[in-house]
């Protein structure tokens, strides 16, 4: 692990992540390199672990666990037994007889970049031939970096934050050491994981270019971006307006692009033709490198499962969830009432075939719709719904983006309203699973419940409820505690 591997140092650019430095290797033989100057540092921040899931991972398991979608029987139970314990929110995922003892991807690939990021940030201020402000730079971005990950950690294996019972919740071990060895892990609390999240990005923040050299890697925007969401989802909404208008005001014109899908849409536009099988053949959802919308690049298989342990096959959006889109709302285009073999869905439900390759990280539609919520929570109205109708005009045409007039003058409903226009922006992307958890304890949002319902083929459906008291927390998988024993483990 201590070995600096030439795969993961390669030099990013817009155009194709996989461009090398073949003269590198013909200095040091192929893993045997050690980092130990400054560039060293700088390239292993390019490495496509950081913005890349391998196979189905990203948020395919947040997927599974929205309650947007729902499943097909005979193309959904077939594909995978994870799929089928993840979408019935079982309480155990991973067994340890499971094929290969596998991991959660996302645990797996978090818990890799952890070191590969601590070694950053320990070593590049005592590395050799850069720049004081270089290698601070370098250091500021493992550390937003690294807050991005514990930020999925925590809402993956640990309860939702509330600030009443944060102190005394189990969190996920906070991790700072480059020690490959250590097997002994405190779980701490889940303040405890909160506040040194918040911590690492501002103690980061000052450190940061405004504008990064690609957008895969960290920027200031990107994370005041990323602390507004997290104060946000923490209910502390005055603290989140400054950082998520910091974030836009970061940005300016040359950066993070909304896609009006009027135009790429339209007659002749960029996204066209529309394949039949899958959808708009030339939007960001069908192209692995698109960055237009993205403030932080991150991003995941998100399709038909294609031997990567997980896939879509078989999901549909809800009823109830695509009940939430207006006929005229071009997001649509991104789903399609026909199975895979094109035959028609007998109960007209829809799946999404549009979006092949999902963005994780942070999107400049999600950034206007936190900000949406954070005004409409501190009851500006008419700033949350500025922000709102300019993501929706860039969705559906201008004369249906309005916010309607029943709940433009009401707060409450005007913040339910941004919540189901989370939906309609990212259904069956894994987004869901994150607000599920942070609503369940939301006052305004008390006696919600969660439910997927899998349609079989003679007509009958089985539905399956999620029990909030514990299920909103996954297990810590079986090949995790038994490499740290003693650790307490989720219900």
């Amino acid at each position: 692990m201590k070995k600096l591997l030439y795969l993961l140092i390669c030099v990013i650019t817009p155009v194709a992540f996989t461009a090398c430095n073949k003269s590198f290797l013909e200095v040091v033989p192929l893993g045997s390199q050690v980092a130990s100057s400054t560039s060293d540092y700088d390239k292993l921040m390019n490495s496509p672990d950081f913005y890349q899931a391998r196979g189905g991972g990203g948020w395919q398991e947040e997927v599974l666990m929205g309650d947007d979608l729902a499943a097909e029987d005979g193309l959904f139970s077939p594909v995978s037994q994870h799929m089928t314990r993840l979408f019935q929110w079982q309480d155990v995922i991973y067994y340890p007889n499971d094929a290969y003892q596998r991991q959660p991807l996302l645990l797996s690939s978090l818990m890799t970049n952890q070191y590969q990021l601590n070694k950053i940030i320990n070593e590049v201020l005592n590395s050799s031939g850069g720049t004081d402000v270089q290698k601070r730079s370098i250091r500021a971005e493992a550390r937003a970096t690294r807050a991005w990950s514990n930020f999925q950690l925590i809402n993956l294996y640990a309860n939702p934050y509330q600030a009443a019972t944060a102190g005394t919740d189990l969190g996920f071990p906070i991790i700072t050491q480059t020690d490959i060895t250590a097997t002994v892990f405190k779980r701490g609390t889940v303040q405890e994981m909160y506040d040194f999240i918040i911590k690492d990005l501002t103690e980061a923040l000052p450190d940061l270019p405004v504008v990064p050299s690609i957008r895969t890697r960290m920027s200031k925007p990107a994370a005041e971006g990323l602390l507004g969401k997290i104060y946000l989802f923490m209910g502390r909404y005055n603290d989140a307006l400054p950082m998520l208008n910091a974030a836009f005001n970061d940005l300016g014109t040359a950066s993070a692009q909304l896609y009006d899908y009027n135009q790429t849409m339209g007659t002749g536009g960029a996204f066209l033709p529309i394949s039949t099988n899958y959808g708009p053949t030339k939007g960001p959802g069908n192209s692995y490198i698109d960055m237009t919308e993205s403030v932080l690049f991150k991003v995941y298989y998100n399709a038909g499962f294609n031997g990567n342990f997980y896939g879509n096959n078989g999901l549909v959006l809800t009823p109830e969830t695509a009940a939430l889109y207006g006929a005229s709302d071009l997001r649509l285009l991104l789903y399609t009432n026909k199975n895979p073999d094109g035959s028609l869905n007998a109960g007209g439900r829809l799946r999404k075939y549009g979006v092949q390759y999902s963005r994780y990280g942070l999107e400049l539609s999600e950034l206007y719709l936190l900000r949406a919520e954070c005004k409409a929570r501190l009851n500006d109205l008419p700033g949350a719904i500025a922000d709102v109708e300019t993501l929706r005009a860039h969705r559906m045409p201008a004369a249906d983006a309005p916010v309607p007039a029943t709940v433009a003058g009401d707060q409450v409903a005007l913040i339910k309203f941004i919540i189901e226009e989370r939906i309609r922006e990212f259904a069956m992307e894994g987004y869901r699973w994150f607000d599920m958890r942070r609503l369940s304890v939301d006052p305004l949002f008390a006696g919600i419940t969660f439910t997927h319902t899998l349609y079989k083929k003679d007509g009958s459906t089985m539905s399956y409820t999620l029990r909030q008291s514990d299920r909103l927390v996954l297990q810590l998988p079986y090949l995790f505690m038994q490499y740290n024993p003693g650790m307490p483990n989720n219900p």
